[in-house]
């Protein structure tokens, strides 16, 4: 695992791919918002909706779900080929464990005590803090780094089991063909995964909120060396990117309704097969539309994709603040979500932006 190979690529920026990590960043924090003021009480702070608006924020929620996370995967194994190749393996193995473990560590024992602290404060007293804390134990979101380190280290493993020189040689960008035959496998993969790990399942040592979606996270982040080796984020076709948006809203038009409005089997895998392939879709379109319309970056560009990870550490203590700081106001569902997104958006990456100008701060955010 310590040898370091070369290979003919060298790592190209793509701002594209950076800008799609500022607008799933964003997704994150609207995402939390829309939990917080929906019918999903799964957050640190929520008020239950009580308009009919709280629908439109959990449909948000439903459809975010699902590719959101399994978009980071992808672009997550698609920069670790490179940084492997810079590194070598043990170098690359410790600074991932830096740059995921310390910010999950800060997370879990810093920050997580003060969003939890009004959940306590809620419950009227009786057990101690600690004891709350530790019966209420979970990563939050830096769930994502705890199976992103997995997965590293997985394929620092993988690649020091290979000769130098086996890596993937680079190919045509893949056949929309191939693209739903993918999308097939992992809807086959994730309806069986779900018959020992059904939808609404929670692990709550390793906080995973979603465990029913791994087969997606594991098969998005296997495709990102890919796509990088085979450079199909520079080269997947536009007439891909528009069938595949096209399919995305066919399987939110068609199954997702009959995964809401059916039950048991039925239920489960048409569920599966929206999931899979509106994921496919919508990743492959956006690929395309980024690239094509988005592969600049100004300086506020800059600023916003610099601090995108660190925002994804922090968003929790701003959007708790921000919604108990307007736990008065008597509005709707959606109302109410929108003034908490807008203002808790530039205090997040303002809130990363002090963060990061802490001594030593950017070498690990």
């Amino acid at each position: 695992m310590h040898v370091k190979t070369e290979h003919p690529r060298t790592a190209t920026r793509l701002l594209a791919v950076d800008n799609l990590r500022v607008v799933l960043t964003l997704l994150v924090v609207l995402h939390h918002v829309a939990v917080t003021y929906g019918n999903i009480p799964m957050w640190y702070y929520v008020e239950d909706a009580r308009d009919p608006s709280g629908l439109a924020l959990d449909i948000l929620v439903v459809v975010n779900q699902a590719f959101f996370m399994g978009f980071f995967f992808l672009l997550s194994g698609f920069f670790t080929p490179a940084s492997f190749d810079r590194k070598g393996g043990r170098a690359f193995v410790r600074d991932r464990l830096l740059r995921l473990g310390v910010p999950l560590l800060v997370f879990v024992l810093l920050l997580r005590p003060l969003v939890t602290l009004p959940q306590y404060l809620a419950q009227g007293g009786g057990a101690s803090y600690a004891e709350f804390y530790l019966r209420t134990w979970d990563p939050g979101p830096m769930w994502f780094a705890e199976v992103l380190i997995v997965f590293v280290v997985a394929y620092a493993v993988w690649r020091g089991l290979r000769r130098a020189g086996q890596e993937e040689a680079p190919a045509a960008p893949p056949r929309f063909r191939s693209l739903l035959l993918f999308a097939a496998g992992l809807a086959v993969a994730t309806f069986v995964w779900r018959l020992a790990v059904p939808t609404g399942t929670y692990v709550p040592v390793l906080g995973l909120p979603s465990p029913d979606y791994l087969p997606q996270y594991v098969a998005m982040f296997a495709a990102g060396p890919v796509a990088f080796r085979r450079r199909w984020f520079e080269t997947l076709p536009r007439r891909t990117g528009r069938a595949g948006l096209i399919t995305a809203a066919v399987a939110a038009s068609t199954l997702l309704p009959l995964s809401a409005t059916t039950k048991g089997v039925l239920s489960s895998a048409a569920g599966a097969a929206w999931q899979s392939f509106f994921a496919v879709g919508i990743i492959a379109g956006l690929v395309v539309i980024f690239r094509e319309r988005f592969d600049r970056q100004g300086p506020l560009g800059g600023f916003l994709s610099a601090h995108a990870y660190t925002v994804y550490v922090v968003h929790p203590i701003v959007l708790v603040a921000v919604a108990l700081a307007f736990r008065w106001l008597e509005a709707a569902a959606v109302v109410k979500f929108a003034i908490v997104a807008v203002i808790s958006l530039p205090l997040c990456w303002g809130l990363a932006y002090l963060v990061r100008s802490l001594p030593g701060a950017k070498r690990i955010l």
